[in-house]
């Protein structure tokens, strides 16, 4: 049995964690920044970093207090490499360098989107390999065939916003409060989602694929109106969102034969109505529906923890030399998608 250090700093979660091979979570300590950035609407990449340098290394003495062990005791230190905004994942990733080094253990350099990938079987630890995976969060949106650690299958993925950021810019629009994602979700249900149309972007189409800029527009526009109340609004986006989710994860069901599960991951995982939907598809279509208890979906280091004792069991660790990155794909080989920006 090995036993983690987790660190991850990809956005505005500071967190560190001790998880062990057979996915004991024995301390997870997380620092928000919500008030820092609340007065912005949104996460100010300088601001994130600064309280990274600040909170991480408080974080990973409180991990190791409360799982009652010293770095040297750990098998492996596991830090998000990227993506995300790069001077987060820079403090993280160098922390973990330094304490990797001074413990004279390995450096396991996880892809967050692969933390994601991997956290539900560390929530559901009979999950086989292969899964369909919806993985939705404030920077990506993509359906993966997951095969096994480190083989990851694209199957789709946004043309241009991803599912969370849509949630997250329609909240500002609505001047719903930060962090946007719950705040919307809570006006949602004390709207009536069938008094605003709103337009369901690609559902219906042939190539699973995800778009949602226009859905955040069609928000701005019905807001600009006058004519609708902010709890309608929310409650009318967020069925749109619903609906394309399960409209575009149905499509792709058909090109992941064999899959042991439906598995969602990632920010937008908590909200309600999309686990959801989610479990009356997969229910529909004879598969198991597995989604991280809300913690595990938003970003935290017992993921990355977990993705770094699956790697670490497989061999696969990481020189000190491991460069941050603002981006990088799990599926690297993936297609470009026709009209996709950077963000694909």
């Amino acid at each position: 049995m090995a036993l983690i250090l987790g660190l991850e700093s990809s956005c505005d979660e500071t967190a560190a964690a001790l998880v062990t091979s057979d996915g004991r979570v024995l301390a997870h300590r997380l620092a928000g920044q919500e008030a820092a950035h609340r007065p912005y609407g949104g996460v100010v990449p300088e601001i994130a970093a600064r309280a990274h340098v600040d909170k991480l290394i408080p974080l990973v003495a409180e991990a190791l207090a409360e799982a009652g062990v010293a770095l040297a005791d750990v098998d492996a230190v596991a830090a998000t490499a990227g993506p995300g905004l790069i001077g987060g994942v820079m403090v993280g990733l160098v922390t973990g360098k330094a304490l990797a080094h001074a413990a004279g253990r390995p450096l396991v350099a996880v892809n967050h989107l692969e933390g994601h990938a991997l956290s539900p079987r560390l929530a559901e630890p009979g999950l086989r390999f292969p899964y369909l995976l919806l993985l939705v969060s404030g920077g990506h949106c993509q359906l993966l065939f997951v095969e096994g650690v480190g083989r990851y299958r694209r199957l789709a993925t946004t043309i241009d916003d991803a599912a969370g950021e849509a949630f997250d810019k329609s909240a500002k629009i609505l001047g719903l409060g930060f962090p946007g994602g719950p705040a919307l979700e809570r006006a949602a249900a004390l709207g009536n989602a069938a008094a605003v149309p709103l337009p369901r972007p690609l559902k219906g189409s042939a190539e699973p694929h995800f778009s949602f800029a226009g859905l955040k527009s069609a928000v701005a526009r019905a807001w600009a109106s006058g004519d609708h109340r902010a709890e309608d609004i929310a409650a009318g986006f967020q069925q749109a969102v619903v609906e394309c989710l399960i409209d575009r994860t149905a499509r792709a069901l058909a090109r992941a034969p064999g899959a042991s599960a439906l598995v969602v991951a990632g920010g937008v995982a908590a909200n309600g109505a999309v686990r959801t939907a989610l479990g009356a598809l997969a229910a529909a279509n004879g598969l198991a529906f597995v989604a991280p208890p809300q913690w595990l979906c938003t970003d935290n280091a017992a993921m990355i923890a977990w993705a770094g004792a699956e790697r670490f069991a497989a061999g696969l660790t990481d020189p000190l030399d491991t460069p941050a990155r603002a981006r990088w794909p799990l599926d690297p080989g993936a297609e470009a998608v026709r009209g996709a920006g950077v963000k694909a």
